[in-house]
């Protein structure tokens, strides 16, 4: 029984150093990313600006993919219809799956416009292939030489496709994407939250590795392909949820070279509702975890230079991370009493100690990349004191719930794709409550969140009863995330939180 116990003390500290080991060099290779922005961000954002006009515009086909999107869909069309282009130069593709009223809203506003702008209607009796399918299925079709998509809750302003068409002079650039920017930023602490997290990837992260021409993924909207070379990479594919960035390393596999305007924005809504949130970042993680299974061996064996390798692990990887930090989130307890009972361990603590400077090391990162972000230094500090908290607590909130979609990823479990439900919320007096496509999400995976918070208040606890606080603040953080998501998921149901009780939720969980 004595052999087994430590066999266990081992692999719990083993599986906790390993998780620690892997934030770390998670860390620092963002470190390098920012690194490339703040030194060479510059002279790369010159070199975008020098390229050459295309003489004659090319043709653009631009496709809305969209699946029962009641509220938004009419926006979106309008929106699309106003761009600044000639308007013989380019073509609108509206690719409905939508099995509800949307259908009828989107023939009505189509017809309405049908005089104005090339405008067609593309509505598949079924979802094969979901969006990848969707977007297949119209390129089957498209006359445009080059492919601008956009999801239902993006709103491109006029000059999109001016400020971004002659990116295509250079024959080998296959996709040009731009950074996505938020009409909702401020509607919620959630939508807060996820802003504060996504800016650091579609600044820091999009120009880092473009600069030192590792590969980039298409977001899935807000970008333009090249339609050659979607054919020549083998077009879209289903066999993951991230169909975007499945294609994005096929093609650049094969070569093609992807540009990134970071000073380009592509205005969305972000999700107001956890369980939306929740969709999201399950068919986001999972993707990636599926594409990494996908394409790491390849990318191992190619004749690419280390650096682009190496951070095409990383990239793939990324949502490896949650694995990780549900991982040293579990096992942090277990590790703490042993710490404290078995002193024969004391080497190996001096090593996961030194492992755990990860999470200064990213808290580092956000912090400088908020500071370029404001020019005002104290506004700066202001903003990083206010959402880095909330956003690392929230994130480790999120962590089992990613961690189990990740997981099923690697190993190979395929599960339908699950759109994020838009709402058509931007001011703080929209109202979502009683939006038909919010689903009841509470399941076993809730009362095990709800069981973790309790679980990390008792990790504070025992660190004043053992007088050891090195993982308190962890343990605050975890107890605050995850009582937030089971506080959301519990009560942000349709007609459950209106807008104004959600505000006075949002002050409580900020206090």
């Amino acid at each position: 029984m004595d052999s087994i116990i430590y066999i266990l003390k081992i692999a719990a500290i083993g599986l906790y150093g390993l998780s620690l080991a892997f934030i770390l060099v998670f860390s620092l290779t963002q470190v390098q990313l920012l690194f490339r922005y703040i030194f060479l961000g510059h002279k790369y954002r010159a070199e975008r600006r020098k390229i050459q006009a295309f003489k004659s515009l090319p043709f653009v086909t631009v496709q809305l993919p969209v699946y029962n999107e009641k509220y938004v869909g009419e926006r979106l069309i309008d929106c699309v219809s106003q761009l600044d282009y000639p308007r013989d130069r380019f073509e609108i593709q509206v690719l409905d799956d939508s099995t509800d009223e949307t259908t009828a809203i989107l023939q009505r506003k189509i017809q309405e416009l049908s005089s104005v702008v090339n405008i067609k209607y593309i509505h598949r009796i079924n979802r094969t292939g979901y969006k990848a399918g969707a977007l297949k299925a119209g390129l089957a079709t498209a006359r445009g030489e080059f492919i601008a998509i956009f999801d239902a809750d993006f709103l491109p302003a006029k000059d999109f496709l001016l400020k971004c068409i002659h990116q295509f002079t250079n024959p080998r650039v296959g996709m040009v994407q731009t950074r996505w920017t938020w009409l909702n930023k401020n509607y919620s602490l959630i939508t807060r939250v996820q802003a504060f997290a996504l800016d650091t990837h579609f600044s820091i992260e999009q120009v880092g590795r473009n600069i030192g021409k590792s590969f980039i993924n298409f977001n899935g909207t807000g970008g333009i392909w090249r339609k050659s070379c979607i054919v020549d990479a083998g077009n879209w594919e289903a066999d993951t949820l991230t169909e975007d960035l499945d294609l994005s390393y096929r093609a650049q596999f094969k070569n093609w070279q992807f540009v990134y305007l970071e000073e380009v924005g592509a205005p969305s809504e972000l999700p107001p509702v956890m369980s939306a949130v929740k969709t999201q970042q399950y068919r986001w993680n999972k993707g990636g975890a599926e594409t990494a299974r996908k394409h790491l061996r390849e990318l191992m064996s190619s004749p690419l230079p280390f650096a682009t390798k190496w951070h095409g692990v990383m990239h793939l990887l990324t949502s490896g991370m949650f694995v990780c930090v549900a991982l040293f989130a579990v096992l942090s307890i277990p590790v703490l009493l042993i710490r404290e009972t078995n002193p024969a361990f004391s080497g190996w603590f001096k090593i996961t100690d030194l492992l755990s400077g990860g999470f200064l090391i990213l808290a580092g990162m956000f912090f400088i990349t908020v500071m370029i972000r404001h020019k005002d230094k104290w506004s700066g500090l202001l903003s990083f004191l206010r959402n880095f908290p909330l956003f690392i607590s929230m994130s480790m909130g999120l962590s089992l719930h990613n961690a189990l979609a990740v997981l099923e990823g690697y190993f190979g479990k395929k599960t339908p794709f699950i759109r994020t439900p838009k709402f058509n919320v931007i001011a703080g007096s929209d109202h979502w409550a009683g939006n038909s496509y919010i689903r009841q999400a509470i399941n076993k995976l809730t009362i095990v969140e709800a069981i973790l918070v309790l679980y990390f208040l008792g990790g504070i606890l025992l660190a004043f009863y053992l007088h050891n606080y090195s993982l308190v603040v962890f343990h605050v953080l975890l107890a605050f995330g995850f009582g937030a998501i089971v506080y959301y998921t519990l009560f942000q149901h349709a007609g459950n939180l209106t807008p104004s009780s959600e505000k006075t939720a949002n002050k409580k969980a900020m206090l």
